[in-house]
């Protein structure tokens, strides 16, 4: 494996917005970037874009199958991460909770906690077998907070700050679970709630330009701490 393999960055939903940013900042910065998304399109095309030895696949983290299939292929080339990047994550459509039907909360739920949890059912293993790593679960500040017609996303955001933090007093001395707020970035999903409102905050590239490096600043220090980035 070439040189840069030796920080590997794993980033689940890195089709677009923060995912698509940090993936293209975590390679300017001589990481191996892994990462995953449900569209095939925006995969062949990281695929191109990156070149080898950065490995991009066509994964539904909503789907435990996918994950493990995933995971094991990755295994195989003795590729594990040191940093977990839990960040594919859906948004429920503006609308007071008694109005959103079960079919769009069930979907919250199966990508927001548990594709978040099937990730680290299948990779976190081998972390803790080799000894090392952080986990960073990707929140928000509806994670900490509420905010009228955002009731579903913001259950899975406060559902990833305890599932984190219960994960950061499970896991062995040396290793880190993080609930990260990434903070107000202006990305389609913020677009989603705040309309052209969402134009004053910065891009996704720029976020990045911060939050890559505080990303690979993080350590077994930090672990069970829930952080925003800078």
């Amino acid at each position: 494996m070439s040189e840069n393999t030796d920080r590997v960055v794993l980033i689940t939903g890195v089709s677009r917005g923060l995912g698509r940013a940090m993936a293209e900042g975590f390679r300017d910065a001589g990481c191996l970037v892994v990462g995953c998304s449900r569209s095939a399109d925006v995969i062949d095309e990281l695929t191109d874009q990156f070149g080898e030895p950065h490995r991009f696949a066509v994964v539904d983290v909503s789907q435990d199958e996918d994950v493990s299939d995933w995971a094991e292929s990755l295994r195989e080339d003795d590729i594990i991460p040191n940093l977990l990047l839990n960040n594919a994550a859906l948004i429920n459509t503006n609308a007071p909770l008694w109005e959103v039907t079960s079919d769009e909360m069930s979907a919250l739920l199966k990508v927001n906690v548990l594709g978040t949890h099937h990730v680290i059912r299948h990779f976190v293993p081998a972390m803790i077998e080799r000894g090392s790593g952080v986990v960073v679960n990707f929140s928000s500040g509806w994670g900490r907070s509420t905010s009228p017609e955002v009731a579903p996303y913001c259950a899975t955001k406060w559902a990833i700050e305890g599932l984190s933090r219960a994960l950061a007093d499970e896991l062995p001395e040396g290793m880190a679970a993080i609930p990260l707020n990434p903070g107000i970035i202006d990305t389609e999903m913020l677009r989603s709630c705040f309309s052209e409102g969402a134009a004053g905050y910065p891009t996704a590239k720029q976020w990045a330009v911060r939050a890559v490096p505080f990303l690979l600043g993080l350590g077994p220090e930090h672990n069970g701490q829930p952080l925003t980035v800078p």
